[in-house]
């Protein structure tokens, strides 16, 4: 039976900042994530998944309405996402699939903003807590013994007993972890107390030749607080020793959580076998955007460097998608509404700004492949990271990040310094080559193409001075 006609159900679960560096199937040198392999081994690993703003609230609206953020108004972590606007999810329910969603939602709460077009929906507040979270729903908040994301997978699993059998569903599962400041449950609270968790080798990075721009940034080792490390900065150490204690103390509690989600993604993969629905399952796991693993020294996101612009994405569909397949393609968060959608045999809306991903799924070429990524990020110097707000484009080869400034007068932005990246030759982005004569050329050809993207996906608020 053709994939879209068995109508499957859909199972897409988000974490919070987990970096695909921090997955096994990625690669990574630091963690083992056995559960989420499952996922990889039985589908797709996306190697290029691309957020098109690195935060919480802007990625999430981009990733429910297949929408920029200049189009769905969600722009920053202090926007609401408005409930009347079309989304996946009313799209899936009036195709005639049941929809849930337990977990983060950090859109708005109220009228204006609580989750809709879900027939249960149960959210945190905000961010949430890590133990006993109270979560809110249509007939208000109840709190939940036990951690986070235990809880969230708890509720997911009840109401996927409780569904109606005869109906495709929808089941979104929003994990809070391993969100800021990484509090993890008992199971792990011991786990990497016995290694060391080896340092990235940009961790002693000083940024020479970067933007000015980066100087003003407070997401240093150094800027870790207390509550973030759980005890005081211990006495007598070197500015060095003290850099790495810092980084052992955060890591480690950001892995503990990740492995209460790994084992979490565990039991929804167990139970989706045990129904025998593996086959009739399409099931995502991904994150909101990346993170700084002590990349660059950093810890968070925001910035367009690839720990925290690339997303997991790995997908499983036996009907149409190989075992242990791997996509190259460049895809965004904007494109998995559509690829939802398509899967259903869902219409496709004209708004979706986002492409389906079902040609590359089935290990086809893309009729028409995306050979640029749009990245912008609007909130200037906000608390407590002093980020500024930059946009930027990232082809197979090549990024530019136009770092902003307010113009004169206060109406808008215009550009202030550039880094061009050369990622063939330089994949750990140490080399800014915009200045570079050699360069120029492709300079002036990436900021046209940047210009170019801007008027293609309606972002009027063009800033000046691109040369």
């Amino acid at each position: 039976m053709d994939h879209a006609a068995r109508r499957p159900n859909l199972i897409m679960i988000m974490s919070d900042d987990h970096a695909a560096h921090a997955i096994g199937s990625y690669g990574s040198r630091i963690n083992q994530t056995p559960q989420l392999d499952r996922i990889a081994a039985a589908g797709m690993r996306f190697d290029n998944c691309f957020c098109t703003n690195a935060i919480c609230t802007p990625s999430r609206a981009a990733i429910l309405t297949g929408e920029y953020n200049h189009v769905n108004g969600v722009r920053t972590l202090f926007d609401t996402l408005d409930n009347t606007r079309p989304q996946v999810q009313k799209d899936l329910r009036q195709a005639g699939y049941q929809t849930a969603l337990v977990g983060k939602w950090h859109l708005g709460h109220g009228p204006e903003s609580d989750p809709a077009g879900f027939d249960y929906w149960r959210v945190l507040p905000g961010q949430g807590d890590y133990h006993d979270p109270e979560l809110i729903g249509p007939d208000g908040a109840q709190r939940h013994p036990g951690y986070v994301t235990d809880v969230i997978t708890d509720l997911s699993l009840g109401w996927l007993d409780r569904r109606d059998p005869a109906k495709p569903f929808l089941m979104m599962i929003n994990h809070k972890a391993p969100h800021r400041p990484w509090d993890p449950d008992a199971k792990h609270a011991n786990l990497y107390d016995d290694v060391d968790i080896p340092e990235p080798e940009t961790f002693a990075d000083d940024h020479a030749g970067r933007a000015a721009a980066l100087a003003g940034l407070k997401m240093s080792m150094a800027d870790l607080n207390e509550r973030d490390l759980k005890q005081p900065v211990p006495e007598g150490l070197t500015p060095e020793q003290e850099r790495s204690w810092r980084y052992q103390r955060y890591i480690k509690d950001y892995l503990r959580c990740i492995a209460s989600i790994d084992d979490n993604v565990g039991r929804v993969l167990d139970w989706v076998d045990e129904q025998g629905l593996t086959d009739d399952t399409v099931i995502i796991y991904t994150s909101d955007q990346g993170f700084f693993l002590g990349d660059h020294g950093w810890y968070d996101k925001r910035l367009m460097y690839e720990q925290s612009l690339r997303m997991p994405f790995l997908i499983s569909y036996p009907p149409l998608i190989a075992p242990g397949s791997v996509c190259a393609d460049l895809v965004t968060n904007l494109d998995f509404a559509p690829t939802l959608l398509e899967l259903a045999g869902a219409a496709l809306p004209e708004r979706l700004q986002g492409y389906s991903l079902t040609e590359s799924l089935a290990g086809r070429p893309p009729a028409d492949p995306q050979d640029c990524v749009y990245y912008r990020y609007w909130e200037h110097l906000s608390e407590p990271h002093a980020v500024p707000a930059h946009l930027g484009v990232r082809t197979e080869r090549y990024k530019l990040i136009c770092y902003l400034e307010p113009a004169p007068g206060g109406t808008g932005y215009r550009a202030s310094e550039f880094e061009l990246y050369d990622l063939d030759l330089d994949a750990a982005e140490l080399i800014n080559l915009y200045h570079a004569p050699e360069y120029a050329a492709l300079a002036k050809e990436l900021v046209g193409q940047l210009r170019q993207r801007q008027l293609e996906v309606d972002d009027r608020d063009l800033v000046a001075g691109l040369p």
